[in-house]
């Protein structure tokens, strides 16, 4: 599914400098990379700040504790979706109300969020899924006018721009009251262990967000709230630093993929490729088909016959998980998200897919369909 050795060999030279520089240094926590890696994601993003954090799920979670929500509250989340995004809601004692999404672009819309929406509800967080953003001009609108927060998860489309009615731009996760991504290796921008981030545009979350991450300390050993231990590392910020400067070419090599998928694969009985929205780029941390003849996972099994690796993302909506059964509430009907985790089947998609080995992968899949 993804080539991270490839990607490395590519920029072996850049990395294995910034890994060693830090070693010289000796400063393995809170290293001078990390402060560059913080600059040059607000400069890349546009966002006023950025708190680095260990993991992509924390970031989550620390944006849900300085926006000072109480157990009992309720957050808007899609059911179909990674878990990380409804279990930091668990975790700290909210409710998770799961909501449909689009089945088209795989995600959420203000349509699917206004039903769901009760005097308890206090935050939504619209997952940018697969690579493109959610319809945020109109979620934002119903968050203002219902008095919500917003946190976006941005771990699958950095990089992906919403275009406003009014000709502004803006990139995922810089939207909300947060944006929150990870740095997992697998990501469009990913480091080589765990990473993640937040990001805001509001003086007093951002002071609140650092402080929570670290210990609730502003002063050292001064403890003002509750926090967490949570830091990204200095030899990941190191490595982040060498591949950003990438990152646009790596966002345009899996544009060049996602066209010759489009390409190769289109009118084929039974398969449905990827929407695009017109409001948002799409960066493609996913190639995501549905096949709607009941025989996707026969087509998966086709395909790793044949040395191709697929995968399901996902095989089982949230609502539908054990982990929520006593704790979650259902905003709406949610057939769209149960019918979309039998049908959805991603392709290898990465910055090192050669044109022959997807031509391979596009001519096995038209040689399953036209059987």
């Amino acid at each position: 599914m993804v080539d991270l050795k490839g990607q490395y060999l590519k920029i072996k030279p850049e990395i294995d400098h910034a890994i060693q520089s830090v070693i010289d240094s000796g400063v393995f926590i809170n290293g001078l990379p990390v402060g560059e890696f913080v600059s040059n994601l607000e400069n890349y993003t546009g966002a006023r700040h950025v708190i680095p954090v260990a993991n992509g799920t924390d970031a989550l979670q620390i944006a849900l504790m300085a926006l000072g929500l109480q157990p009992g509250d309720e957050v808007i989340v899609p059911a179909f979706t990674y878990i990380a995004s409804a279990e930091v809601i668990a975790l700290l004692g909210l409710v998770p109300v799961m909501v449909d999404v689009d089945y088209d672009s795989f995600n959420v819309t203000a349509a699917h969020i206004q039903k769901a929406i009760t005097p308890k509800t206090k935050a939504i967080i619209p997952v940018h899924l697969f690579g493109q953003s959610c319809p945020m001009e109109e979620i934002l609108q119903l968050a203002e006018a219902n008095d919500l927060f917003v946190v976006e998860d941005n771990a699958q489309s950095i990089g992906a721009v919403y275009s406003f009615s009014d000709g502004r731009e803006q990139q995922t996760g810089t939207m909300g009251h947060f944006g929150c991504t990870s740095f997992f290796p697998t990501k469009i921008l990913g480091c080589m262990g765990d990473g993640g981030a937040l990001m805001t545009n509001d003086d007093d979350l951002a002071f609140r967000a650092k402080m929570i991450a670290c210990h609730g300390q502003a002063k050292k050993y001064v403890h003002d709230v509750i926090g967490c231990n949570s830091r990204l590392d200095t030899i990941q910020a190191a490595i982040l630093n060498v591949k950003i400067h990438h990152l646009n070419d790596y966002i345009e090599e899996r544009q060049a993929v996602a066209k010759r998928y489009y390409e190769g694969l289109a009118g084929l009985k039974s398969i449905v490729l990827p929407g695009k929205m017109p409001f948002s780029s799409h960066v493609f941390h996913q190639f995501t088909l549905k096949v709607t003849d009941g025989r996707r996972d026969e087509l998966k099994s086709f395909l790793a016959a044949h040395g191709i690796p697929s995968m399901i993302y996902y095989p089982l909506p949230l609502h539908q998980q054990n982990a929520f059964t006593d704790i979650a509430r259902e905003g709406d009907e949610l057939t769209t998200s149960e019918q979309l985790c039998q049908q959805v089947l991603s392709l290898p998609m990465h910055t090192e897919l050669t044109e022959e080995v997807q031509t391979y992968i596009i001519d096995k899949i038209r040689e399953y369909a036209q059987q």
